[in-house]
Formats: C-alpha cells, structure tokens, sequence
C-alpha cells in the first residue's frame, strides 16, 4: 500500500515543536484526522522515542496544529492545538500551548492565510479554537515572509532568532469560565498517599494546579531529571493534577482526569526565589527572578516551563490570597520566573 502524501510544515515555536497543518489538507473526520497525526509523530510508541515519526519522545516535542479560515470575525485565521501522546493512542484537544500559538502568525503569512507588509511588522488575530479565545501575533516581516534571524535569545533554545510578541486576549477562563474556578483562591486536596494538601487553581490562558514545593518534598531548586526520578513524587503529583481536573469541573473523576485529559490541567510546585543552578550548570542567584517554579507536563518535568503555564503563574502572582501570591516576590509589574 502506497503511502499518502500530506503537506505539513515542521516548526519550532518557543520551547516546543509542533507539525503544522492546514486543515484544507486534512480528512474532516476526526478520528482520520487524530490517526494521521499519530502516525505523523510516531505514537503510541512503549518505548517512549517516537522513533517511526517526527515527535521527540517528550510532551513538548509531540505536538500538532491545524490552521484554517477564520470562523469570527474578529480573527485571521482559526488555529486548534493538539498535545499528541507519546506513548499511548491519543491527541489531546482540551487547551492550548502558548509556544505553538508563536508559531502560528508566521506560518499564515508564509501560507497566504494572512495579509502582510512586504517589509515591516506583521500583526496576526488567531483564534484558538481550543479555548475559543483571541491572541494577537506581531512580528518583523522581510521581503513579505516572517523574519527568521535576529538577535533575541529564549531560554532552553540554543541560538537567537526573531521575535514573535504575543497578547492573549481576555485570558481568563480559558477552558473554566472563570479565573478561580472554584471561585477560592486556595482549595484544600485531600490525596491519597499524601493527606490533605493546599492548592491553588487558577484558569488563565490554560488551567492550572499550583502547589507549594514544601509540602511535596521539595525545595524547587530541583533540575527536571532528580523530580522524574522520584516515582512517588510523580504518582503524587498526578494525583493533585486529577483531583484537581475534578475541582475544576473539567472530569467527572480522577480516573477520567488521568486517562483523558493528558495536556491540562497542568501542576506546578512554586516557592519563594532561592539560588539554583540551571540545565546547564549556569548558577542562577535569586535576585534574578521573583518566583522559583517547576511545571509537570504529561507526566514529565518540563525543561523550560510551558507559555501558558507561565503566564498562568504571572496571573497568579497577582492574585492576593493564591500560593503563587505568598510565594512571589512583592510587586506589580513583570514577574520574573526561575525554571530550569
């Protein structure tokens, strides 16, 4: 059997990478579609490689996005995500990735789906069709295609290249319809293993689930490998994840929550800002950030920290009463984040 040609481009957005789409070229079935994705990044693979695809074996590398015409009128283009398991048989559609949306802008204009200077800034209105909400994308058009080269550095990604601005419309409430969903600023867990714990959820851009670093046995100083490592640590943050997804109204049990909702909400540990050191050993001293943070993406410690999971953070720590709030260095404008 002959395979099928599909056009797709491979882009890096941020920290992550995704294969782009649009949805002109795909099936309009669903399942068709999802098959086709899973092929596309090698899933489900037990190994955990996506050896026979194009995914990288960890959440923020086994993405997908579909870009099409708009379906408002206040959009260019309708974009959905989808966080693509990588070792089981399933994408999910539940919220949006802050990185991949960076890519977004550019790929319309290189696409024709967007107009654009020749020379200049472009400025895009994509619909996410994920959490129905508005980002606005600016960026440096040359020679009436986006900008690749430049001088502006992002953590985690070796090289500089151009900048992409992204403004998220009218955030909260992305999947919830409401900023705390719970309507408190701190809920009380009770989890098994692990008794009662405090955490905050917060709905911003995504959801999320914040806890403090403490009171999981740890300091927050800690790189990605030593918190994988720690298998009880895991289980009981994906413990906190799935009772937490129940709180939020978004699974009916933590069963559910564990099983089918992989990309959100997503759980993070935050603490107070305390020296560390960096993937690659670079001491980081605490005057340079205002909250230390570590965020768990399909069950693995994310190298950087997801966009959306920042932004919820920097939402977060200005709301009174959350952990993020007490843990934050004071003030009110940019929060600065300590990540890996």
């Amino acid at each position: 059997m002959a395979q099928r040609r599909i056009p797709a481009a491979f882009v890096r957005g941020g920290t992550s990478r995704a294969l782009l789409f649009h949805d002109r070229d795909l099936p309009p079935s669903p399942a068709r579609r999802d098959a086709v994705f899973l092929r596309a990044l090698g899933s489900p693979d037990p190994n955990g490689r996506q050896l026979d695809g194009m995914g990288g074996g960890i959440s923020s590398l086994s993405k997908v996005a579909v870009i099409g015409p708009p379906s408002r009128p206040d959009a260019d283009v309708d974009y959905t995500f989808g966080q693509v398991s990588v070792e089981r048989a399933r994408v999910d559609y539940k919220g949006n990735c802050g990185n991949i949306s960076s890519a977004v802008g550019p790929f319309a204009v290189d696409e024709g789906l967007a107009a654009a200077p020749r020379e200049g800034e472009a400025a895009v209105r994509i619909h996410n069709t994920n959490t129905r909400k508005i980002i606005h994308a600016r960026f440096r058009v040359e020679g009436g295609r986006a900008a690749v080269e430049g001088d502006f550095a992002l953590p985690g990604v070796a090289g500089t290249g151009a900048r992409i601005t992204l403004e998220f419309q009218d955030p909260g409430g992305a999947a919830t319809g409401r900023l705390l969903p719970t309507g408190r600023a701190v809920d009380v867990l009770d989890i098994p293993g692990l008794g009662e714990i405090e955490a905050s959820l917060v709905d911003a851009t995504n959801p999320m689930v914040f806890v403090r670093a403490g009171d999981v046995g740890l300091s927050g100083q800690e790189n990605p490998g030593v918190m994988d490592a720690r298998t009880e640590l895991m289980v009981n943050l994906e413990q906190i994840r799935a009772e937490a997804a129940v709180r939020m109204g978004l699974a009916p049990d933590r069963r559910t929550a564990s099983e089918s909702l992989l990309a959100v909400p997503k759980v993070a540990v935050v603490a107070p800002p305390a020296p560390y050191l960096d993937l690659k050993g670079t001491p980081v001293p605490e005057e340079a950030f205002d909250i230390l943070s570590r965020i768990v993406s399909m069950g693995k410690t994310h190298r950087a920290y997801a966009l959306t999971g920042a932004m919820c953070l920097a939402v977060a720590a200005r709301v009174p009463g959350t952990l993020v709030h007490a843990a934050a260095r004071p003030g009110k404008g940019d929060v600065r984040l300590g990540h890996p």
